[in-house]
């Protein structure tokens, strides 16, 4: 069994929809402010544009989310 905690960010961007960043080795205790802060910075660099929208306009959410995968059997390292 293998879990993984991943950062989940969710901002709306210039055309009103939702669009997730996920960052998969975010530091585990971050404060809400510092997540806050970091969302609206990345706001205001502009830099993320695909098909000329700005993907990340306005922060919406933030959470940590766990994933748990189970194994029933895993023959990839058989030759």
């Amino acid at each position: 069994m293998t879990t993984t905690k991943t950062l989940r960010l969710t901002f709306k961007n210039a055309k009103n929809k939702k669009v997730n960043l996920s960052l998969p080795d975010a530091a585990e205790n971050l404060t809400e402010n510092e997540v806050k802060d970091a969302m609206n910075e990345m706001c205001e660099a502009n830099l993320f544009v695909k098909e000329e929208v700005d993907q990340y306009q306005t922060p919406l959410s933030a959470q940590y989310v766990e994933r748990t995968v189970t194994s029933v059997f895993d023959d990839s390292e058989k030759n």
